[in-house]
C-alpha cells in the first residue's frame, strides 16, 4: 500500500470531523497504523508494540488543547504524563524538525529533509526528555518515542507536535524504527493541521463551572479543559496572561481539582516581597539568621509541604532567589536560611504566575534560562477580557449577584439592555479586576440614584457615570502597545531565522490597514472610520475604496506569512473586498 492512500483516506475522514476530538483521533489512529504497517513489512520490528499517540496543540508556545490515544482500542489517554517536556517542544518548534528518541539509552536523533543526525546523548539543553520524563515513559513501557511537529503553510511557525510510543528493543536503530515510515508521518501531520488548529471542541468536552470558575464561555472552554487535566498532576504550571485575567484564581482553581485538595494551599506574592527576603520567605529561617530573626519561621515550602505553592509574579524573582527556587526544583529539597542541620524535602506541587514574556526576560538577561524550563512544563495563557468578549455578559451578572449578595435584601437588580450594550463596547484594559471595580461602583451609584427606588435595575447612566471615574492614560497605553506589538515582530522574526522564510521588514506596512479594520469594527461604517481617522479628504475625492483595498491587500501579504487567531472583522472585510464591487 503506497503512502498516498492512507493519507487520502485521513483527508475524507477529516474533511467529515465536526470537532477536535474527532480530527485528533482520526489523525493519530490514520498515524499509528502508518507505523504499524511499517512494522509488519519490517522483520526486525515486527514483534514491536504500538502503545499510544498523543497530540498537543500549541499555537503561541502555551497549551490550547491536549488529547491522546491507546492503542490498539482508541481509548482516551487521560493525564499529562506522555511527553509533555518542554525540552522535547523547545527543540521541534524552534528547529521545525522531526525528533526520535531513544529512551532506554537516553539518545535523541533530528530528521531533517531526507538526512538524519547521528544520535546525541541526553542532554536537556538540547531538547531530550529531562529525568523524570524519561522514567514515567519507561513505567508505561515507552522505549521509543517519535515525536512530528506541524504547522500552518505558507511557511509557518510550529503550532503543535504529535508523540508515538512504542516498545521495540532497546537497541534497535532509528533508521530501521522509523526510516520507512517517517515522511508519510510528516506529510499527515501538516495535512492534518488545518483541522486541528480550527475546529472546534465537542460540546460532551465543556467543563463545568463552579465558584472558582463561575463562567466559562466558548473561547476558554479549551483553556479550562487543558487545565482540568494539567490540575491533576504533579508537573509545574505556568500560568500567563496579562494583570488582572484571572490567574490568582484559577490557581485555586487548579488546586481544588487535584489530588492535593485537602492539602495546604501556599501564596507568595513576590511584588509585595522585598527582594533581600524572597529567599527567606520561600525557604523560612532559623532565629538569629540575619538581623531581626529573632525566632525561627517556617518559609512557603514548609507550609505547603503536600500541599501547593503559588508563586504570583514569578518574574520579580530575583536572579538569586531564582537559584535558590531552581535547586528546589531539581533536586526537590532546601534548607532554611540559618539551618545548618540536614536538607528538607520539598514534596510540594508548583503553579507560578506572569504577566510579562518570560522567554524575552531570559534573551534579556533577566530571568535564568535554565529555570525557565522547569517551570514552563505546563503553560497555560490566559487570554485577555478583550478576547473573550463573549464571556463579559455573564462575568457582570455573576459579579452584580455577588454584589447584591454581599449587602443584602429583595431581589438583584436586573441591568439594562443599553447598560451591557455600554459594557461591551467598553475597552478594559484592566480586564475582569477593572470589570469588578465598575460593576461595584455602578451598583453602589444605582443605590444611591433616588430615580430607580421601586424598580432596581443598572442602567445605562449608572454604567456611564461609574465608567467616567476611570482614569485611561491612553498615551502611555498606546506607546506600550506599539512597543509590544515591535517586539512580538522581532520575536517572530527570530524564530524564522534558522529556516529561510524571513519575515521582512516591508510587511509592517499592514499595521496601517489593521488600524483601518480596527475603526471600521468600532464604528461599523467605512466612511466614518475614515473621518476618524482623520481621512474625510479621501470621502471627498472619492479615493477611499481604492485606499481601502490597498491597505487590506497589505494585511492579506501579512496573514499568508505570518498565522494565529484573526479576528472575525478582518475575515470579514477581507472576504468582502474579493466579492463583487465595494
Amino acid at each position: 500500500m503506497s503512502a498516498v492512500e492512507p493519507l487520502g483516506s485521513l483527508i475524507l475522514r477529516l474533511r467529515e470531523a465536526r470537532d477536535f476530538e474527532d480530527a485528533a483521533k482520526q489523525t493519530l489512529v490514520a498515524m499509528l497504523a502508518v507505523v504499524g504497517g511499517h512494522f509488519a513489512r519490517t522483520p526486525q520490528v515486527s514483534k514491536g508494540r504500538l502503545l499510544r499517540g498523543v497530540l498537543h496543540l500549541r499555537p503561541d508556545g502555551s497549551y490550547q488543547r491536549l488529547f491522546g490515544i491507546e492503542h490498539p482500542g482508541g481509548e482516551r489517554v487521560e493525564g499529562t504524563g506522555y511527553l509533555t517536556s518542554a525540552n522535547v517542544w523547545r527543540w521541534v518548534s524552534e528547529h521545525r524538525t522531526a525528533v526520535s528518541i531513544n529512551v532506554m539509552t537516553g539518545t535523541l536523533r533530528t530528521w531533517h529533509a531526507e538526512t538524519a543526525s547521528e544520535p546525541e546523548p541526553l542532554r536537556e539543553a538540547a531538547g531530550i526528555p529531562g529525568i523524570e520524563t524519561r522514567d514515567r515513559m519507561i513505567q508505561r513501557e515507552a522505549t521509543h518515542v517519535h515525536v512530528v511537529p506541524f504547522g500552518l503553510p505558507p511557511e509557518g511557525h510550529v503550532i503543535g507536535m504529535i508523540s508515538l510510543e512504542v516498545h521495540v528493543r532497546a537497541s534497535m536503530s532509528d533508521d530501521v524504527l522509523w526510516g520507512g515510515c517517517r515522511a508519510a508521518l510528516d506529510v499527515m501531520a501538516s495535512a492534518a493541521a488545518p483541522y486541528l488548529s480550527s475546529l472546534p471542541l465537542s460540546r460532551k468536552e465543556e467543563p463545568r463551572t463552579d465558584s472558582l470558575a463561575p463562567v466559562i464561555g466558548a473561547s476558554t472552554a479549551s483553556m479550562m479543559r487543558i487545565l482540568s487535566v494539567f490540575s491533576r498532576q504533579d508537573e509545574t504550571i505556568l500560568l500567563s496572561g496579562p494583570t488582572g485575567v484571572g490567574k490568582s484564581r484559577l490557581a485555586r482553581w487548579c488546586h481544588a481539582q487535584s489530588p492535593r485538595k485537602d492539602r495546604a494551599f501556599e501564596v507568595v506574592r513576590l511584588l509585595s516581597v522585598p527582594e533581600d527576603l524572597q529567599m527567606a520567605e520561600l525557604m523560612g529561617w532559623r532565629r538569629g539568621a540575619f538581623t531581626g530573626a529573632v525566632r525561627d519561621t517556617p518559609g512557603a515550602l514548609e507550609r505547603a509541604e503536600t500541599g501547593t505553592l503559588f508563586i504570583d509574579e514569578i518574574d520579580k524573582l530575583s536572579l538569586k532567589a531564582q537559584a535558590g527556587l531552581l535547586q528546589v526544583l531539581e533536586e526537590r529539597r532546601y534548607r532554611p536560611l540559618g539551618d545548618n542541620a540536614s536538607e528538607r524535602s520539598a514534596n510540594v506541587r508548583f503553579i507560578v504566575s506572569t504577566n510579562v514574556d518570560l522567554h524575552a526576560a531570559v534573551r534579556a538577561g533577566e530571568f535564568r534560562e535554565d529555570l525557565y524550563y522547569r517551570i514552563n512544563v505546563l503553560p497555560v495563557r490566559l487570554a485577555s477580557l478583550e478576547e473573550r468578549l463573549d464571556e463579559l455578559p455573564s462575568w457582570v451578572e455573576h459579579m452584580f449577584r455577588r454584589r447584591h449578595a454581599e449587602s443584602g435584601s429583595g431581589p438583584a437588580p436586573r441591568i439594562a439592555a443599553e447598560a451591557m450594550a455600554l459594557l461591551l463596547r467598553t475597552p478594559w484594559p484592566g480586564n475582569l479586576r477593572q470589570l469588578d471595580n465598575i460593576v461595584r461602583r455602578a451598583y453602589a451609584i444605582m443605590i444611591a440614584d433616588p430615580g430607580g427606588a421601586e424598580s432596581p435595575a443598572v442602567l445605562a447612566r449608572h454604567v456611564e457615570q461609574a465608567l467616567g471615574y476611570e482614569q485611561r492614560p491612553e498615551a502611555p497605553g498606546l506607546w506600550a502597545a506599539l512597543w509590544r506589538a515591535a517586539r512580538a515582530y522581532v520575536d517572530e522574526a527570530e524564530r524564522r531565522e534558522a529556516s529561510a522564510a524571513r519575515l521582512p521588514l516591508d510587511l509592517t506596512d499592514a499595521f496601517r490597514g489593521l488600524v483601518l479594520c480596527a475603526a471600521i469594527q468600532r464604528r461599523q461604517d467605512r466612511d466614518a472610520a475614515f473621518v476618524l481617522l482623520d481621512q474625510a479628504s479621501l470621502l471627498k475625492s472619492r479615493n477611499h475604496h481604492r485606499v481601502l483595498r490597498r491597505e487590506l491587500e497589505r494585511v492579506r501579504a501579512l496573514l499568508k506569512t505570518v498565522h494565529g487567531d484573526v479576528d472575525p472583522a478582518i475575515t470579514a472585510l477581507l472576504d468582502e473586498a474579493d466579492g463583487p464591487g465595494d
